[in-house]
């Protein structure tokens, strides 16, 4: 028993260093990455920058950290991120019902046809990252159930 609990400690231990080395690996990336279209927008826009173009680009970095980081994570430490990715998903859901036309109050569901349109493929694609996560959860779980 004491050397299961020891071997468990020492994949947990190693799987946070792991997790922490990713983590410094995108840190670095959304650096450079930063310094690269800071660099570009303001040789382009001679010194003043959009708007627009700094939250392009700052969802552009977040695509590519997110990106690193996932590919990134053990497997151990895969059913608590999926964990999270559901609960983030589910107040998109809730967010994307509302863009949709749930009409509770005055003003809700009333927007611009772009807008609900957006808010349909938001519920679409958040209520397929759920199934999708539990479903990959699920049999994250079933790897350590016993075999009979």
């Amino acid at each position: 028993m004491a050397d299961t609990a020891r071997e468990l400690l020492y994949h947990a231990e190693a799987a946070a260093a792991a997790a922490r080395e990713a983590a410094i690996a995108a840190q670095h990336y959304a650096d450079q990455a930063a310094l690269a279209v800071g660099t570009v927008a303001h040789q382009a826009t001679g010194g003043a920058v959009d708007p627009t173009v700094f939250q392009l680009a700052i969802f552009v970095l977040a695509v590519f950290v997110g990106y690193y980081v996932v590919w990134s994570v053990t497997p151990a430490l895969h059913t608590p991120l999926m964990a999270v990715t559901n609960a983030i998903s589910s107040v998109i859901v809730v967010g994307a019902l509302l863009a949709v036309g749930v009409e509770v109050a005055q003003g809700f569901g009333s927007g611009p046809l772009w807008a609900r349109a957006f808010g349909f493929i938001a519920l679409i694609l958040a209520s397929i990252n759920i199934f999708g996560g539990f479903l990959v959860t699920q049999r994250m779980l079933g790897m350590y159930k016993k075999k009979v």
